[in-house]
């Protein structure tokens, strides 16, 4: 099994990329849907982070109301800290049984689109890692245009992210998103390439398809080896 990691900047672009993946038949476990789930009201993640700040971030039906509390880490490091710190073991675990499930499936190729891959540590499971990178001016024009917010707003946002020049020289493929949606789609094309080709040893193991070679292997080796012994005893 080969978990492909996807990163960027906010408003890079990684969406659209990730949408590509899905559109091709690749599975994506994004984690900003795993985030929302582990959210929902009445969930341990939800308990926790209500417990945290307050119910001043609930709307009138008990849900949590994401972009005040968006508003409120995105302008305090510490509290930024703090729900990362809470919301992490619930998204990872969230995260493992999305891709348990994947491979239930069968799924030889997963890919994780996970915006804090490098903060969260997650990139040493993931191989090869894919970055969206877009130029700092481009981020910070297509981030106010789309959340329709002022500048310092969407210069706070990018800032407590980290920076996607430090993200593309961890990266082992980088996608440069600053041209048209074509030329997006034609480096899209060069990196599905890259991510089916075919599996190494090491990842066909790790796939349903390897561990049921293994364990078939296990039982014929069994069967033999009680036929043989069984003879001798005879």
């Amino acid at each position: 099994m080969r978990l492909v990691g996807l990163t960027g900047g906010i408003a890079s672009g990684k969406s659209t990329v990730s949408n590509l993946f899905k559109a091709h038949g690749i599975p994506v476990v994004d984690a900003d849907i795993v985030a929302r789930d582990v959210l929902k009201k009445g969930t341990g993640g939800w308990k926790k982070v209500v417990a945290a700040f307050g119910e001043e971030i609930l709307q009138p039906d008990g849900e949590i109301d994401r972009p005040r509390l968006g508003q409120i880490v995105f302008t305090d490091p510490g509290k930024r800290q703090l729900l990362n710190r809470l919301m992490a073991p619930y998204i990872s675990s969230g995260i493992l049984w999305q891709i348990f499930k994947l491979w239930m499936k069968g799924f030889k190729v997963i890919v994780l689109d996970i915006p804090l891959l490098f903060e969260a540590k997650m990139d040493k499971w993931t191989k090869p890692i894919i970055v969206v990178w877009v130029d700092p001016e481009t981020q910070l024009r297509h981030l106010m245009a789309r959340d329709r917010s002022s500048e310092e707003e969407a210069r706070n946002r990018i800032n407590a992210q980290m920076s996607l020049d430090l993200k593309r020289s961890k990266a082992d493929i980088v996608i440069t998103n600053t041209g048209s949606l074509d030329e997006l789609n034609e480096e899209f094309r060069r990196v599905l390439f890259e991510v089916t080709r075919p599996l190494t040893w090491t990842e066909f193991w790790l796939s349903r398809q390897g561990a049921l070679s293994v364990l078939v292997s296990i039982i014929v080796g069994v069967v033999f080896c009680r036929k043989i012994f069984g003879s001798h005893d005879l």
